[in-house]
């Protein structure tokens, strides 16, 4: 049953293992001796953490076994191509600087519930059902089909008791992480975050740095990847033509960044303004990471491979092969640390912010009469569902994408264009209606779902039909389209419908705030906050000089 791979997972590869699970037994031990009575204590953490919970949170929550296997493997399959999404960091730094303020004065629990005060009813109820929707299509069925890949391939397990490791390894920890988020709550996941992140950043850095020894350095890595080095592809490229990559990917990622309810709830939970600006800046310095622990060690593998030094089953396995064959004995124990914090990091936030949208969006709904610790009892079981249905989609993944980190992003690609549309117009336009925003989301959503059915069944498709040809169109440039659509149709329906009260907007969009509003948020930041930001743009922006 055992493989040279778990063979060489010595006594301190488990001392150090053990330090790990001992610190979040700690925390998670801390966390349970604390009161949640209310919903603000249990979803939001009492609405006063620091910034550097919140940084933390962001940057662990985005950065789960999806990235460690996903973004390593399109690392191996595409090289630099997607490296796009992994310098979103001034994506944080929008969400912090620009949105943050809008969020904090509505005082909400969630995106769709902003979504009401900005529109309407029907607004959030449809995106919390997109949202919902969202996290079965992507965040479940991604991070539990990653854990599986995770623990069979650095554990070298095939099966046990006759069952394939990879259901045992995903959902063993599916049921740990569940347990301590059910009961912990909004503040389990923030301070497991602060232990989390720094031992992923440690266990992906040791994986990066032994890779590009026994490969032979950088420069052996530019000569054999060769072209894969470089962002921009031609506008024909059939994947990621530069005409799709540099707009489309910026849709998905402000939908993600600063619209997805899994991501915001963090600066939501923040004591203040500032807390939660701070906070973004914190991830934005982290998001400069990913690149080069996570999606740099696939491109390794693909080198090592190309050379006859490791062997691999597929692309998706980048990462955790180099785990197994690469480091020395001690070093193990960190980087598979470092792997099951990934895994949890992420279905900790998932788990949460699914009990937020289902418990306060649809069920406070209808029993408004509800206790607050009965509300908290239904957060507790609100997830079960989600994740059942995530786990059943997997097997139909790989009718869509080959590579994970791929599959993730085309899924997204599909959800994020009519969200995106309708909070930039909420907040930048005064004149959007409720019914056009409702139907802005009701058509984008329904437009992207048909494409994903689509894609499912496109071998069946009459390769001159229709159909066949909606499917046939690049993803990034259909995501564009989907984009710009959603905006035409809320103009349009906007200009036929009835103005949005005055009231009801004040302080949600610009051009309404009050003198007291943006005074509040002036004094919430000074020269330091705009000079760290300065420094993550200025990063951005040259690694596109130099990986242009």
């Amino acid at each position: 049953m055992e493989s040279a791979a778990i063979s060489g997972f010595g006594g301190w590869d488990w001392f150090t293992l053990g330090l790990f699970f001992l610190g979040l037994i700690a925390i998670i031990w801390w966390v349970l001796k604390q009161k949640e009575e209310t919903t603000a204590d249990y979803f939001l953490a009492g609405r006063d953490a620091g910034w550097i919970a919140i940084g933390a949170s962001i940057f662990a929550s985005n950065i789960g076994s999806e990235h460690l296997v996903g973004l390593a493997g399109t690392g191996f399959e595409s090289g630099m191509a997607m490296a796009h999404w992994e310098m979103h960091a001034w994506l944080i730094l929008v969400l912090g600087w620009v949105f943050v303020p809008f969020y904090a004065r509505s005082r909400v629990f969630t995106m769709p519930e902003f979504l009401e005060k900005r529109y309407c009813s029907g607004a959030r109820s449809f995106l919390s059902i997109i949202s919902l929707v969202s996290y079965v299509l992507t965040k479940v069925a991604v991070t539990v089909y990653a854990g599986g890949v995770v623990f069979k391939t650095v554990l070298g397990i095939d099966e046990w008791m006759g069952i394939d490791f990879f259901w045992i390894g995903a959902l063993s920890l599916v049921v740990v992480t569940g347990l301590y988020t059910i009961f912990g709550g909004m503040k389990s996941v923030l301070y497991t975050s602060v232990l989390q992140a720094p031992v992923l950043i440690i266990g992906s850095l040791v994986i990066l740095i032994v890779g590009l020894n026994q490969l032979g350095g950088w420069g052996e890595l530019e000569r054999i990847c060769g072209e894969q080095m470089h962002l921009i592809r031609s506008a024909s490229d059939p994947k990621f033509p530069w005409t799709g990559v540099l707009f489309g990917s910026a849709i998905i990622g402000f939908w993600y960044w600063c619209t997805d309810q899994y991501i915001v709830q963090r600066t939501l939970s923040a004591g203040s303004q500032t807390a939660a600006r701070r906070g973004t800046i914190f991830a934005g310095y982290m998001k400069l990471l990913p690149v080069f622990i996570f999606l740099v060690p696939g491109m390794i593998a693909f080198a090592m491979n190309q050379k006859g030094l490791i062997s691999l089953e597929s692309s998706d396995a980048a990462f955790p092969t180099l785990v197994a064959t690469l480091l020395p004995a001690g070093m193990k124990g960190i980087v598979v640390g470092g792997l099951v914090a990934a895994l949890m990091s992420s279905l900790a936030s998932l788990f949460n912010s699914s009990a937020t949208l289902f418990t306060v969006d649809f069920y406070k709904k209808f029993r408004p009469d509800s206790t607050e610790k009965h509300l908290v009892f239904v957060g507790r079981l609100a997830t079960a569902a989600v994740v059942v249905l995530g786990i059943v989609w997997i097997p139909l993944m790989k009718l869509i994408a080959d590579v994970l980190y791929e599959y993730l992003q085309i899924v997204q690609s599909l959800i994020a264009p009519a969200i995106a549309a309708v909070f930039v117009m909420g907040v930048f336009s005064k004149r959007v209606t409720g019914v056009a925003g409702l139907t802005g989301l009701v058509v984008g959503f329904a437009i992207g779902m048909l494409r994903l059915v689509l894609m499912i069944f496109q071998s069946h498709l009459d390769p001159e039909g229709l159909l066949y040809q909606i499917v046939a169109i690049n993803w990034l440039h259909f995501c564009i389209f989907l984009f710009l659509l959603t905006v035409v149709i809320i103009s349009v329906v906007s200009r036929f419908t009835r103005k949005p009260n005055e009231e009801q907007i004040k302080g949600l969009t610009y051009g309404s705030s009050t003198a007291e509003q943006l005074a509040e948020t002036r004094a919430g930041w000074n020269k330091w906050d705009v000079f760290h930001t300065s420094i993550v743009v200025g990063v951005v922006v040259a690694f596109y000089i130099y990986f242009w």
